[in-house]
């Protein structure tokens, strides 16, 4: 499965081999590449979204009124 794939196309993938699978009505060969096509379907997005993620920042106000940025959840203040 190519990087080049969109996070949509792999989604859309994955949703097509889950929903073979769902049907049980299919060869033991054609589910096993269902399902191989569904995890590395599921591989890609999770890659994909972990790439997003780290480019996200949460702007962040301090006391003296000025504005920082810091990683997607990080939860310093938390706790």
């Amino acid at each position: 499965m190519p990087d080049k794939m969109t996070f949509e196309q792999a989604l859309k993938n994955l949703e097509e081999a889950v929903a073979r699978l769902e049907k049980g009505q299919i060869p033991l060969e054609e589910a096993l590449d269902s399902f191989e096509a569904g995890v590395q379907s599921a591989n890609l997005c999770r890659k994909k979204l972990q790439a997003v993620e780290a480019r996200i920042e949460t702007l962040t106000k301090n006391s003296d009124g000025s504005f920082t940025t810091e990683p997607f959840g990080d939860n310093k203040d938390q706790g």
